[in-house]
């Protein structure tokens, strides 16, 4: 029996590298979809601004490094396209990030796993005030049985 434990702490270990990598994946996702917001944003206030501006004006465009001179509506298009683009992209990235939530969850469930400081069903109580200071150092601690 003493070789089963080695086996099992492996097993355990894998368990546990595999769903912090789901985790870190989550992560990025998440920091994807809040880069993407912002760019959308940008882009929505630029066209905005651009829309109110002479066509024929002049206007700079930075394409790769490179700051290209154009005009206002050679330039409109491309930002329109951009955002239209940007938008759609929000949305696969939004649908990966659930899945993703939706995979870690049966992950959890599949290997029993409970995540220290998270609260559970009906064992959830008020924390005292020694739980509640310490908990901020017991964040993101995985504990699988």
């Amino acid at each position: 029996m003493s070789n089963e434990s080695p086996k099992a702490q492996i097993s355990q270990e894998k368990i546990v590298a595999q769903f912090q990598q789901l985790r870190n994946e989550q992560r990025n996702l998440a920091n994807s979809l809040n880069t993407l917001q912002m760019d959308l944003r940008e882009h929505k206030t630029v066209i905005e601004t651009l829309n109110s501006a002479d066509p024929e004006r002049k206007c700079f465009r930075l394409i790769g490094g490179v700051l290209c001179e154009r005009t206002v509506k050679e330039v409109l298009p491309q930002l329109v396209e951009n955002k239209d683009f940007i938008a759609k992209t929000i949305t696969m990235v939004t649908e990966d990030l659930s899945k993703k939530g939706v995979e870690i969850n049966s992950f959890k469930e599949e290997h029993n796993i409970k995540i220290r400081g998270e609260q559970i069903g009906t064992e959830a109580t008020k924390p005292t005030e020694a739980e509640s200071g310490s908990k901020s150092e017991n964040r993101n601690v995985l504990v699988s049985n």
